[in-house]
This record gives C-alpha cells, sequence and structure tokens, in this order.
C-alpha cells in the first residue's frame, strides 16, 4: 500500500499543517479524525488497514488530515467567537489547500468526505454546506449540532450563537435550506449516517435523519449495537460504508 506524507505551511490557518495519503488511485476520501485528533490515528488504530484490499485494488485513495480542534472548539481559553472563526479558517485550508492537493494527486472526480466522532461532523458540516465538491459523505459516531449540551458532552460554544454558529451546525441551518439548487445537490450526494444505539449522540443522528426526510433527501441511516463509538466499531463500519 503506497503512503505518503505530506506536511507544509498553511496560510489559511498561520501554521504548519500535515496529513497521510494511502493508495494511488480511486475516489478519493478525506478523513476527517476524531475529536481533538491527530493525522496518524486512523492509520495508529488499523483503521485503513480496514480498507487495505479496496486501497490496494486502487477503489480508494485515502487523506487523514489533521485537525486544529485544540484550537477551535476545545480551546476554551479562548472567545467563543475566536472558536468558530477558528473553525472557519480550517475548513477553508481543507477546500482550499487540501482538496487542491488531492486533486492535483489524482484526477478521479469523486470525492468523499468522512470522519468519525467530531470528524463526523466535520466531514458532514462540509459536504452539505459544499455538496457540489462531494459525492458522498459518511458519518460515523457523529454529533450535529455542536451547541447542544448532552451528559458529559458540553455545548463546545458556551452559549454564544451567531450566524457563523448557526451556518456551521447541520442540525440547524439544514432545516430552513429551500434552495432548489442546493436541494438537488444534496440529493445527488450519497449520505451515510452510522450512529450506536447507546451513543450520546443518538437523537442528534436521528434529528439529521428527520431533517433530511423532511427535504426528500434520500440517505441510509445505520443504528449499531451498544455505545459504537471506538475504533473496533470503525473498523468494521468502514469496510461496510467505504
Amino acid at each position: 500500500m503506497r503512503r505518503e506524507y505530506h506536511k507544509w505551511y498553511s496560510p489559511n490557518l498561520d501554521r504548519d499543517m500535515e496529513l497521510l495519503v494511502f493508495g494511488h488511485a480511486g475516489a478519493k476520501v478525506l478523513f476527517f479524525p476524531p475529536r481533538m485528533g491527530r493525522f496518524y490515528d486512523y492509520e495508529n488504530w488499523r483503521i485503513i488497514k480496514a480498507v487495505e484490499e479496496k486501497i490496494n485494488e486502487g477503489h480508494l485513495q485515502v487523506f487523514c488530515v489533521d485537525s486544529v480542534d485544540l484550537e477551535s472548539f476545545y480551546n476554551s481559553f479562548v472567545h467563543p467567537g475566536y472558536r468558530i472563526y477558528r473553525h472557519i479558517q480550517y475548513e477553508k485550508y481543507v477546500l482550499e489547500e487540501v482538496l487542491p492537493l488531492a486533486n492535483l494527486i489524482n484526477k478521479n472526480e469523486n470525492v468523499i468526505s468522512a470522519g468519525c466522532s467530531l470528524g463526523a461532523y466535520h466531514a458532514v458540516n462540509v459536504a452539505m454546506r459544499h455538496p457540489r465538491l462531494f459525492c458522498k459523505v459518511v458519518g460515523m459516531s457523529g454529533r450535529y449540532d455542536l451547541t447542544q449540551s448532552k451528559g458529559y458532552f458540553e455545548d463546545l460554544l458556551s452559549g454564544f450563537h451567531n450566524d457563523f454558529v448557526y451556518f456551521n451546525m447541520p442540525n440547524q441551518y439544514l432545516k430552513n435550506v429551500d434552495d432548489p439548487i442546493l436541494i438537488k445537490q444534496l440529493e445527488d450526494m450519497d449520505i451515510v449516517l452510522a450512529i450506536g444505539k447507546e451513543d450520546p449522540f443518538l437523537e442528534s443522528n436521528y434529528t439529521l435523519s428527520n431533517i433530511l426526510l423532511e427535504k426528500g433527501i434520500s440517505h441510509q441511516f445505520f443504528e449499531w449495537d451498544e455505545e459504537a463509538h471506538k475504533a473496533r466499531y470503525w473498523r468494521k463500519m468502514v469496510q461496510i460504508y467505504f
């Protein structure tokens, strides 16, 4: 399996960023790490190994991106207005730096957005906001409104709300989408949501699923046994949904 390491200075984030690329051809997968995770986590947890056959056969090329969660949503030392601002900078990094690199490396037109835990939020949010760029999105064990508290998972914006927050919480902005062009782009995208029945974010997934149903946007929703919020489950999920 071909493995490439990339590192460069990001003008959008004003810092060095790293990523790993696995494979040589096929649909490009932008794989977002879990909560406060790193670009090497999926390799270390053998999640990449779980789809090695598809990668080696040229069906998938996986781009494991890094996160700045500790500088954005999980940075409790700064004002929540800066947290969402830092997240917006991160999205620009993904769209203006990572995606062009992926397109330069691989001319395949199919791009999949995927992630686990908070990575599922990143994957779903960027795909829902820019559906014309993606053919598929896979959210595993995700949370789709970070302003909603659940158990020991707090509101990551500390009660702060503005338009930037609203337009980056799928369970908030999607229910008010009425642009027929955007809805058609969402309908054309393959949407997969997977969550454990004991996962604290189960309700968040049902909310998103119901919003999509109300909009007539087809999608697949899979409920797994137990919490299923661990690498051993994600290894199984990627084999099925990638």
